[in-house]
């Protein structure tokens, strides 16, 4: 329970609790606090969709939360997350769901977070979220591949890329290779 309070974790397959959306957020927490609730819900973006349901924070949202959209679903998650500013952030694939505007507001949070001094570590198959990104991780087939900072990595990608590129140009003109 000590250690819960420091960590925010969003699975990649949503799961949401029979209770209310304020409940969700505040991770059943008998001393939650509205004002910490809807800061989860405005870092995450997830503040105006909540307001727009039909009773609000205290929608019950029935088990697992089945009548709303996935990205419905995953923002409230993230605002789940984010309750009570913690210093780890898990995130696996967080933007699987998300349109772009909630892939925008994806990005803001783990930037925000951050800036809060919390770590987040970043699982994904969608390299749109690269943008939250200080550092990489390229892993195939369960062994590390590259690591180090996003811009770094990237150049390293790149550079494959066009050797690659140029590999198969030449084995396609029949050139030795």
């Amino acid at each position: 329970e000590d250690l819960g309070k420091h960590l925010g974790y969003l699975p990649q397959n949503v799961e949401l609790f029979a209770g209310t959306v304020r409940e969700n957020i505040a991770r059943f927490r008998d001393d939650a606090t509205d004002a910490a609730i809807v800061e989860a819900a405005r870092q995450a973006h997830a503040h105006d969709l909540i307001l727009a349901l039909p009773q609000g924070y205290e929608t019950q949202l029935g088990n697992f939360g089945t009548y709303l959209s996935g990205g419905q679903r995953q923002r409230i998650a993230l605002a789940r997350a984010l309750y009570g500013n913690p210093k780890l952030l898990v995130l696996d694939e967080p933007n699987s769901a998300l349109d772009s505007e909630g892939e925008a507001a994806l990005i803001w949070a783990i930037k925000a977070a951050t800036v809060k001094g919390a770590a987040t570590l970043v699982v994904s198959h969608q390299p749109q979220i690269v943008n939250a990104c200080d550092n990489l991780v390229i892993m195939r087939n369960g062994a590390i591949e590259h690591h180090g900072p996003k811009d770094t990595i990237l150049e390293q990608l790149r550079q494959e890329n066009a050797r690659n590129n140029v590999m198969a140009m030449k084995r396609e003109s029949g050139a030795n290779v």
